[in-house]
Formats: structure tokens, sequence, C-alpha cells
């Protein structure tokens, strides 16, 4: 039964897509008539992704009445349905405005002390501020003191002491502010839109003789996919025949193309310059890694990063203190102090409107969806504020070394035979044992047997012996293979073999250990190629101000060392065990923010221990998208300083945006003490606040590599 019930939850929840969100502000008082629908036990609203996760039952109709005080339309997450494009010139919004303006402008140079005048900043104020009084009214009724019910307020309470011209000012001014933020959030969504957009929704399948054009829902995992030079790839899947360039940039943020044979892996959103590709869908469409990618930005968006959820609880506590403030100043001094009605209502509606929220608000939320999308566009998956915030403060970046500052496909270079078998035997026998292993570096071993193609043996009873090797049964012979460290378990060895391993490692190169309980019979040297960027991606982390670099490896001290004097790494930690990873990331966290720099499979604990875990190579790899903070998409580690600069960037101007606001309330607040603010200068000073903090904000899209 508990299964049972435990399904119908999990079949209660459901996503939909919401067209019309213009402001914070409304999209919190939408969560909140969701949540109050009869059947309905839970809902969060995404307003960076324009998403509502609804937990209960809640038909669309329902769901659109909730949100009828901003005309929003709703719609199943699935659905694919264009965005409508209106010409801001026909919108309703602006046709208000416009008439709106028209009347107040009329008015104004007929003389503010005309009779008609009044009669047409009346008008100027019922037409371009009737939508604003609706929903303010019903915040009102509700005691959900908002901007919307606070410029209500201000507006009418205008012209009930008989300044209209200001009332009317006031509401175009709000209108315009409105439209801003509502432009900015849009500016801010195209990244994710843009890559919403990016996968076709059709593809060419063979089935038969026949070749199909199908709907990307119903292609099935197995299909075979033809794929024409110019044409993008629509699904994930492996290629079977043809030999192309991808220009994988919308997964990866790589600007070369990659070279795809039989046996590569191609990604649903990527584009075929040359040849035909005969390709075997390996996903379907919800499981491809764009998909995945969409949906981890917009919940992404979702998580409210540090600085936003402080900013939430002070709004929750500032708006109504500001109207509490408002009604002291409107009514204390006329009633206790001799003051004039007029004059101190007059202040108490302009502090109502100097007071809106509206620039705080969005000073954190346009930020990171801003900076989320644009990594995002460039090839580096951010899983949230909290980590984009993480990563800006980070001090100390630990890094994994194979297959991170090198390329992590290691070759054979030497092979020396102490005794025993000739070389290629002893090539056999190491390739016959490494056959069982995972290591890298064993299947550097097994590749070159294949390569010189040295006699087949086979392995029996292999045992990994974690941390410094493996042993198996090769020809009813127990062999040992692995780090001399191993060797010293078993037989320790000689001066002059220590030595041979010695001149070796001081060359870069892993040195391996082949032989028996009884004997060693030789050395097999592997060398991993360095990242020709690693020397410069070490630099610039340097340069941005990162105190300490670090790598971590299970390599031995002397090939660790050489490693990190070609790359100009800070430190050296070598020989180390996965749970000795795991001790030198929480001993480094004394020194500040530690971030580790992996491939999300191998270092697990190490990732997971870190302020930070960030993967390298994430396009295919399910477990970095899954498990890291960030992930890289490309296996490129010059987004790396991207990363921390982006990241950097997006703290500096959540702080710029912050102050800024706090700032010009401040000012305006004390600019009522001598009466010299006015209402329309309470409104400007607010719309401008909103203006500048989100045009600074947008700023973070033009931050490059």
């Amino acid at each position: 039964m508990q299964g049972r019930s435990d399904q119908e939850e999990v079949q209660s929840k459901a996503v939909y897509r919401v067209q019309g969100f213009t402001c914070t502000n409304c999209a919190a008082q939408f969560e909140q008539n969701v949540k109050s629908l009869p059947e309905v036990q839970n809902a969060q609203v995404n307003f960076g992704a324009s998403k509502v996760t609804v937990y209960g039952k809640a038909s669309i109709p329902e769901l659109e009445k909730a949100g009828a005080f901003e005309g929003l339309k709703v719609y199943p997450e699935k659905e694919t349905r264009p965005i409508e494009k209106k010409s801001f010139w026909k919108k309703r919004s602006t046709i208000t405005s416009l008439v709106s303006a028209a009347f107040l402008s009329i008015g104004w140079l007929l003389g503010e002390d005309s009779p008609i005048s009044t009669v047409l900043f009346a008008v100027s104020i019922l037409i371009g501020g009737y939508e604003l009084f609706i929903k303010g009214l019903k915040s009102l009724t509700r005691f959900n003191f908002n901007m919307n019910t606070l410029m209500t307020i201000a507006i009418i309470g205008a012209a009930a002491i008989g300044e209209w011209l200001e009332g009317a000012t006031v509401v175009l001014l709000f209108a315009i502010s409105e439209a801003l933020e509502s432009y900015s959030m849009e500016k801010a969504r195209q990244s994710i839109r843009s890559l919403m957009n990016v996968a076709p929704k059709e593809a060419t399948i063979r089935r038969g003789d026949k070749e199909l054009q199908v709907s990307v829902d119903d292609i099935q995992i197995g299909d075979i996919m033809v794929v024409k030079p110019g044409q993008k790839i629509a699904m994930d899947g492996t290629v079977l025949k043809g030999r192309s360039a991808v220009n994988q940039a919308a997964i990866t943020g790589e600007s070369v193309p990659v070279e795809k044979e039989p046996g590569g892996d191609v990604f649903a959103g990527t584009l075929n310059e040359e040849g035909l590709l005969e390709v075997e869908v390996t996903k379907r469409v919800e499981d491809t890694t764009i998909a995945k990618i969409i949906h981890l930005v917009e919940e992404a968006q979702a998580e409210k990063a540090p600085s936003q959820a402080f900013v939430d609880r002070f709004a929750q506590y500032y708006t109504p203190a500001i109207m509490l403030l408002a009604l002291g100043i409107a009514l204390i001094p006329p009633l206790f102090m001799g003051g004039a009605w007029g004059e101190w209502i007059y202040r108490g509606l302009a502090l109502l409107v100097v007071g809106c929220p509206c620039a705080l608000v969005i000073s954190t939320p346009v930020s990171i969806v801003t900076a989320i999308g644009n990594a995002a566009k460039n090839g580096v998956l951010i899983k949230g504020g909290i980590h984009l915030e993480e990563a800006g403060a980070l001090t100390v970046i630990a890094f994994d070394k194979t297959g991170t500052l090198t390329k992590g496909v290691p070759v054979v270079t030497n092979i020396v035979r102490l005794q025993g078998p000739e070389e290629d035997e002893l090539l056999s026998i190491a390739a016959a044992i490494e056959k069982g292993s995972q290591h890298p570096l064993a299947s550097a071993i097994v590749r070159k047997a294949a390569e010189i193609n040295t006699a087949t043996k086979e392995a029996t009873d292999f045992t990994s012996i974690t941390g410094k090797g493996a042993k198996a049964f090769v020809d009813g012979v127990l062999y040992y293979i692995g780090s001399p460290r191993l060797f010293d378990d078993i037989k320790p060895l000689e001066s002059i073999v220590s030595e041979q391993i010695q001149q070796l490692q001081k060359q870069g190169k892993t040195v391996m250990v082949l032989g028996t309980e009884l004997e060693v019979y030789g050395l097999i040297a592997v060398a991993d190629e360095i990242r020709p960027s690693s020397r410069e991606v070490i630099r610039k982390l340097h340069a941005l101000g990162i105190t300490k670099t670090v790598m971590l490896t299970g390599d031995n001290q002397a090939t660790a060392e050489a490693i990190g004097r070609q790359v100009g790494i800070g430190e050296v930690k070598a020989e180390l065990l996965p749970q000795h990873k795991l001790e030198s990331i929480k001993s480094l966290k004394e020194l500040g923010k530690v971030g580790m720099i992996g491939d999300g499979v191998n270092d697990a604990p190490a990732l997971a221990s870190a302020d930070v875990g960030i993967a390298m190579g994430g396009a295919g790899t399910d477990t970095a998208l899954e498990t890291a903070d960030i992930a890289l998409m490309a296996d490129d580690l010059t987004k790396l300083p991207y990363t921390i600069k982006l990241s950097r960037s997006t703290l500096g101007i959540i702080k710029q945006n912050i102050t800024f606001s706090l700032i010009i309330k401040a000012v305006a607040l004390l600019l009522i003490v001598p009466g010299w603010l006015t209402l329309w200068m309470a409104i400007f000073a607010d719309m401008g606040a909103t203006l500048i903090v989100t045009l600074n904000s947008l700023r973070l899209l033009k931050i490059k590599e």
C-alpha cells in the first residue's frame, strides 16, 4: 500500500510553462493563488524559467484563472508552443500607456489649475492605471502588501488630496518601469530559449527500405537516423556509418568542429558539417544531453542564491514597515503637531511610492538568470545560484591529474626487461592482466599490445589491489602488476631497479612493475600527455586571484612533481588513495573556499566534499551532469577561468545592485523630511533604480572567455 501511495504522490506532480510574467511580485502572487486552489497541496513558481510546479490537481483553466490578474497563459511543460511575439506597439499595455500619456500631456498644456485638466488627468489615471488598481485592490483585500498595493494607495491618495497631475505622472512612469522590467527579464531568458530551439523537432529515420520524416517524440532507441551535410542532429546517438566534422558549440561551447567516425557519440542540437552520417539513436528525446541541460539550467534558476534569499527576507519585512512609516508620517504631524493634513498626507504618499522594493527585489534574480544562461551558451552548466556565488568566492582550486591537467589518454613509452620473458611476452602478460582493469594506465598497455600484435594470453582470477595495482594468473603463474609500492609488500625492489624507476619518473612518466612473488621481470613506463592549455589556465587562475592551486594524484611523487613543474601548479600531493584526496580537500578548506575539478566519475568523494565540485567533459556523461555543482561540457580546461570570472562578475554586480537600490531609497527617504521629494520624483527614482539595476545585470551577457 505504501508503494501505491508513493506512486500516487509522484503522479500528482505536474509542471506547466507560463507566458506573461512581468515581475517577481506577480510571480509570487500567482504562486499564492495556485496554492489556494481547493485540490492543490503545494505550488512552486520558477520565475526565471517561467514555470510552475503544481502538487495536487489543477486544470489549466483553473491555473489561468489564478493568473487572470496578469493575463497569464499556461500550458504543459512538454508541449512545444511558439513564443507569442507581439509588436511592442501592439501590446495592450503600450496602447493604454500611450493614450494615458496623451491625456496627461493635453491636460498639462492646458494648465494644471484648469477644471478641464483635472478631468483629463483623471481619465489618464483611469486608463493607464486600471489594471494596476484591480491588482492592488485585490491584494489589499487579502492584506498582501506588495508593489501594486503601495502604488494603488499612493495614486488614489494623490487624487484624493487634489494632486491629479502628480497622480497621472506616477501612473505613466510606473507603466514605463513595468515595461522595462519585463523587457530585461525577457532578454535574460533568451539564453535559455535559444537552447530550447537548438535541436530539430523532426529527423530522417530509415525504417526498412524507406526514409521517413519522423517527429522526435516518436523516435525510439535503436532507430537509424540519417543526417545529411548541413543538417542539425536531432537525437543523441552513436555513429554507425560515415565520417564528418560536427560543430558541437551548442552543447560544449567548442568553436572548433569535432571529427566523428563510426563508434563516436553525437548529441542532439549539434551541426553535421561535411559528410553523410548514419546514427543509431541511444536516448529518447526527453533524455538527450540538451534536454538535460535545459532542465538543469531551468532548475538552477529556481534555486535561490544566498544573496537572493537575503533580499527576499528583507523585502518581506521592509514593505509592511514602509506602509506603517508612511501612515505615521501622514497622521502623526497633523494630529499631534499641528501640521497641515494635505502636506503630510502628500509626504506619506511620496514615501509609499519611493518605498516600492522593485529595484531591490529584481537586483539578484535578473543577475543569476543572465549569468546562468550566458554560461550555458558557452558550454558551462552551473546548477544553481548558490554554486554560482560559491565559485566566485573560491580561493583554492584542487585538480585531479589524469584527464584534467593531462589528456587522460596515456601511452606506453618504455618497456624495460630486467630478466625472464622477452619484451613482447612481458607486454602480452601485462595486457592479459590489465584487460580486467578500468584504470587509464591499464588501457594504455592493452592498446600497445594490440598495436604491436603480441601473442594473446588469457588471465584468470583477476583481483584489483586498490590504489596499487592488480594480480591474476597467466599460463598458470600468479603475476602482479602495479606501482613500485605494490612490490614493497611482496618483494622489495633492488636498488639498481629503484634507480631505473626514478630516472623514468623524473621524465614525468608513470612506471608499473611486472613480476611474481619471487622475481621482478620488467618495468613498463607510461606517459600521459599534458594538455597544451594547462599551463595557461593555471596562470590565468593565479592572475584572477586564486591564492593556491594544488594537484591531487595517485601517481608517484617524482612523476607528479615533473608534471606540476611543467604546468606551473602551486603544490603537488602525490601517491594518494581516494580517501587521502578527501582528507586533502578537508585540510585545504582551512585556507578558504575550495573548488575541486575532476572527470566527474573518479574521485567522487573529493568532488562532493569541495565547496564547489567541477566536472570536466560533462557532455554525454550522466554522472558528471548529475553529481557536479558545475559541469564543463567540453573536455576543455580553458572554460575554468571563464567560469571563475563570470561568477566573480555576477557577485560584484549583485552587490552593486543591492547597494545602489538601498542608497537610492535612503537618499529619497531623507528628502521627505524637508518636503523636497515630490510624487513624480519618487516614482522616477524607483523607476530609474530599476532600470539601472536591470541594465547593470544584463552586462553579464557580454562576458566571454
